[in-house]
Formats: structure tokens, C-alpha cells, sequence
């Protein structure tokens, strides 16, 4: 179990030693015991190694209004230091005035990851950003602070002037200025955002990680605390569970049924959808309400769990698709909970969704589902291009590396349906794992809308290994792969910067429908739909470095 972390109070963070000559040589040059500078957010920062690129001058940040902006700077000590705070100050321009409120400082947390994609080597990588007031940073160590500007939606469009006040014991402190740059448009909340994003939720980790009793009142309290910070990044879909553990347990806890499913004494069948209702309706309460995707049909190992009556035991089948047992288990299901969803009114945002299964197990499925719940979709991780050869086929997302028809995206999207990309242990670039730099994950907000797709997903928002905020590795994946943020409703330096490209995304869109000249921007657009975006050798810091200038000009 992981113990809580206050939110008041100075914690010490892991230290990582390094005996490298040059390393000590270079932290002997260190004068001031109390150090800070501006950097730059497309990268993570060692913890043990002094910053090459640095600046103390005015950080300039842009922004429109309802838009949530992220800078990050570095806090260094050869001596080290006690009770480190930063202090923002009030944004002030030429005619108005925005609160120091509008901006949090994070503490950024170092975890045990993968040196790189897949390998054996670990590192510590800057991940975690701490809900902590100060923090005591140790002798010859970095530590990052970032930086989240929340632009209220009436702010005045222009240019603020603020500083970042860094102290240490209350005595030493570096003045950091910073300018923002509103801009005259407004980013919608994001429960209106187009995007259509899909992080899996895990809500049996959020129960074992923080301590609570499953489905207890302390957890569903737990539940929306962390699912707030989803739903303020624009998630649309909920991640439900038809029967126990669809996936077969590949991440650390394995997924509790959401509905419990008992064949009586006297052959027929009854469902208690107690904790799938309440899970939904919870998400719904949080905004997230635009599809209710249910897995699964063909779980991973084909099992099925249900309570019989008759033995008072818990007994588990293997329902394969296209053998008998198949319709004997399903076809009761299917037509009962299509009867619930209709009684609660969710039955057409409602999906049975598949994670990579061949056609011929979807073929099976999709036939039953038509005959028995055709007012319910399907949903698809699909790696076969599968969602060709049904109709019903609401909510696709194709592998990032296996790209669907530009064509059938525009038939689908006229059909009201969706199509999205995903990345789960590929690709190696770009991606999200706790090893790779911060500017992937823009980047595939960038590469989404490039390629005219609706939106993203990935698993998973939250399935955590034992110990997140120490070590981000599990199993055969590459470190982080499995989650995105921490328990407690913490966020990442990953989970930022993938809000950044999502908003870049829904900010080009608000710019096509006003009818405002995009052309710097589809320029970009097109060089990123013409380089190959799983090549980390292509120069992708540059081309994003041109992209959010072109945007930021367009919007001027």
C-alpha cells in the first residue's frame, strides 16, 4: 500500500548518487547555495546532472483564454537545501489584472524507469508532479518545479508580466520573471472539446494503490478525486467490465467485475449491475458522457465467471467465439442488459468493445450483438483494419503504426461515428512511457490532427504497478507504459504535455470552423503527415518548436 502523501508540509525527495570526476568537478563550481532557472519542457532533467541550457531572463508564455499552459524550471543546490517554495505572483498588464491563482507549482518526482525503450538499464526520470508546498532538495541534486497556467475563459487578451519568487529556509530566493501572452480567442471547457479521448480507466488499482475497501464509499469518494483530473482533460469514454478481468490480468491488479452474473436453480439467469450503475453514473457526474464502452465480449482468454445457485460455487467458463457455449452465455446477457441500459437511458452511448481480437472471433460477436442488441455499437482497438467489413462499428481506433484510410475516416465521421488512433507498448516513438521526452506527447496531438484523425487512446490512464511514485517499471513493458498518473489525483510531466497536444488540437479545429486563415499551420501540418512520425531521427523537437509558433502567430 502506498502512504498518503500530505499536501502540506516539505518532503526529501530520492537521491541518486553519481562518483564521475567530472560530475564532482562540475558541481564544485557551484557558488550559490540556492540556484533556479528557467527550461525548457520538451525535456526531463537528471536529477544528479547540472543543466547545459539554462535562462534566468523573461519566460514567455502563450496562451488563449480557457487554455492551460505548462513552463518548467530547475532548482539546484551543491550544498543543499531546506524548505524550498516557489511563490507566483500576480499577472498584471497594461489594464488588468489576473490572480496569482490562475498559476500552480508542481515538485516534480523522480521514478525508477527504463533507461530507454525496452531496456534492462534503469534510471531515475522526472515523472511525478507533487501536491507538496515546499520541498527539501539534497546536496548536489536537481530538482524541477513545473509550472501550469490556467487562463480563465474572461481573462483580457494581452500581454501580463508575473515572477516566479524561489526561496529557500526564508531567507535565500531567485526572482524568475515570466510574461503571458493571452491571446483574443477562448478554448472551450473541456467537456465541449471535439477531441475524442480515450484513456482506459482501472478503478480495482485505484482501490489497492490508496487503501480502500473495493466499491466501498471511501473508494468511489477516491474514484472521483482522481477521475477529475480525466475529465479535465477532455476524456469522453468510460471504461466499464461486462464480466471479471477481460484483458487477463496483464497489469499488476487485475480488473474486479462491474456486473455480477448467477445462473439460478432454475436455469435462467439474473445480473446485478449495482457497481457498473454506480461507476457510470459517477462518471457521468464528472462530464464524461459521451460513450460507455463495455469490455468485453471476447475477453482475452475467453472466461467467463458467474455464481451458481445450485453448487453455491463461483464457476468459470471458456466461452469461445463460434462454439455453442458462446450464444448459451451471451444471448441472456445481451438481451438483459440492453432491457437495463434502456431503463437507465444509456443505451445508445453504449458499446460493446473489443481490444484486438482476430475477425474471426469479432465475426461471431458482431453477429450475435445484431441479432440480440442492435441498438447498442461496437468499439474497437483494432490492429486488422476489421472495422472495414462491419457497420456498426461506432467508436474505432486503429494502431497507431497500422493508419486508417484517409477515405473511410470521412465516411465514418459523415456516419456520426469516430475514428482514433492508439498506443499502447508501440511504438517505441512516440510515446508516453516514463523514458520518453516530454515533447511525444504533444507531438501526437500534433500527428492526430495532421492526419485528420478524431482523437487518441491509450491504455491506460491509471493501471499502476505496486509502486508508481518509486518505480514506474512492470513486467515486460516499458516503464510507465501502463499509466499515466499517480495516485492521489497526481499528475505526470507525460499527462501535461499529452493536455497540451490535445488542446493544440482543439484549437486549430476552433480556427478551421471561425473560418480563420490556417495556412502557416496546415503547412506544418503537411510536413508532419509527410515524415514518417516513428523515426525519433527526424529533427521532431524543431518541427513542433515551428508548429506552435505558426499557431501562436495565426492566432495573433
Amino acid at each position: 500500500m502506498l502512504l498518503v502523501c500530505a499536501v502540506v508540509g516539505c518532503k526529501t525527495p530520492a537521491m541518486v548518487t553519481s562518483h564521475a570526476s567530472a560530475e564532482q568537478r562540475t558541481w564544485g563550481d557551484v557558488v550559490q547555495p540556492l540556484n533556479a532557472a528557467w527550461v525548457s519542457i520538451d525535456e526531463r532533467y537528471s536529477q544528479s546532472v547540472l543543466p547545459t541550457t539554462y535562462s534566468t531572463a523573461a519566460m514567455p508564455i502563450v496562451a488563449w483564454r480557457g487554455e492551460r499552459a505548462s513552463a518548467q524550471l530547475l532548482v539546484w543546490s551543491a550544498e543543499g537545501l531546506d524548505d524550498v517554495r516557489c511563490e507566483v505572483k500576480s499577472f498584471r498588464s497594461k489594464g488588468a489584472t489576473l490572480p496569482a491563482s490562475i498559476a500552480q507549482t508542481r515538485f516534480v518526482g523522480y521514478t525508477i524507469a527504463n533507461s530507454h525503450y525496452r531496456s534492462s538499464d534503469a534510471v531515475f526520470a522526472a515523472d511525478m508532479l507533487d501536491t507538496v508546498d515546499c520541498m527539501d532538495v539534497a546536496p548536489r541534486t536537481v530538482c524541477p518545479v513545473w509550472l501550469t497556467i490556467s487562463v480563465p475563459q474572461d481573462a483580457e487578451a494581452g500581454i501580463y508580466t508575473s515572477e516566479i519568487v524561489v526561496s529557500c529556509d526564508g531567507k535565500d530566493r531567485v526572482v524568475l520573471p515570466l510574461t503571458l501572452e493571452v491571446q483574443p480567442y477562448t478554448l472551450a471547457t473541456p467537456d465541449k472539446w471535439a477531441y475524442h479521448l480515450d484513456l482506459w480507466q482501472h478503478p480495482t488499482a485505484v482501490a489497492r494503490a490508496e487503501g480502500h475497501e473495493l466499491w466501498s464509499a471511501e473508494h468511489f469518494e477516491a474514484l472521483r478525486r482522481d477521475m477529475t483530473l480525466l475529465a479535465n482533460a477532455g476524456q469522453k469514454v468510460i471504461t466499464t467490465t461486462l464480466n471479471r478481468d477481460p484483458w487477463n490480468h496483464q497489469c499488476y491488479d487485475g480488473y474486479e467485475p462491474m456486473i455480477k452474473w448467477t445462473l439460478r436453480e432454475d436455469g435462467t439467469w439474473s445480473y446485478d449491475y449495482a457497481i457498473f450503475d454506480r461507476w457510470v453514473e459517477l462518471m457521468l457526474s464528472l462530464g464524461i458522457d459521451k460513450m460507455i464502452n463495455c469490455y468485453s465480449m471476447v475477453p482475452w482468454n475467453c472466461q467467463l465467471d458467474y455464481y451458481d445457485e445450485a453448487s453455491g460455487e463461483v464457476v468459470t467458463v471458456r466461452a469461445t467465439p463460434g462454439k455453442p457455449i458462446f450464444e448459451t452465455m451471451w444471448r441472456p446477457f445481451l438481451l438483459d442488459f440492453k432491457r437495463h441500459l434502456s431503463e437507465r437511458g444509456w443505451l445508445e452511448i453504449t458499446n460493446i468493445a473489443m481490444d484486438e481480437r482476430s475477425p474471426e472471433e469479432m465475426d461471431a460477436a458482431v453477429k450475435l450483438l445484431e441479432e440480440c442488441a442492435p441498438e447498442m455499437g461496437f468499439a474497437i482497438a483494432d490492429m486488422h483494419k476489421s472495422y472495414k467489413r462491419y457497420l456498426n462499428m461506432r467508436d474505432v481506433c486503429v494502431a497507431q503504426e497500422q493508419p486508417a484510410d484517409g477515405d473511410d475516416i470521412l465516411a465514418r465521421r459523415e456516419k456520426g461515428f469516430n475514428t482514433t488512433f492508439y498506443i499502447c507498448c508501440n511504438p517505441e516513438f512516440p510515446n508516453t512511457f516514463t523514458c520518453s521526452q516530454p515533447y511525444e506527447a504533444e507531438l501526437l496531438g500534433w500527428y492526430g490532427i495532421a492526419c485528420d484523425y478524431d482523437g487518441m487512446l491509450r491504455w491506460a490512464y491509471n493501471s499502476w504497478p505496486a509502486d508508481p511514485q518509486h518505480d514506474s517499471r512492470f513486467g515486460n513493458w516499458t516503464s510507465g507504459d501502463t499509466y499515466l498518473v499517480y495516485p492521489y489525483a497526481r499528475s505526470s510531466i507525460r499527462f501535461e504535455r499529452l493536455v497540451d497536444g490535445i488542446e493544440v488540437a482543439e484549437k486549430i479545429r476552433t480556427l478551421r470552423r471561425m473560418g480563420i486563415d490556417t495556412s502557416e499551420v496546415e503547412a506544418v501540418l503537411a510536413k508532419i503527415r509527410a515524415t514518417n512520425v516513428n523515426d525519433p531521427r527526424k529533427p521532431w523537437r524543431q518541427i513542433i518548436r515551428e508548429a506552435r509558433e505558426a499557431l501562436n502567430e495565426v492566432s495573433r
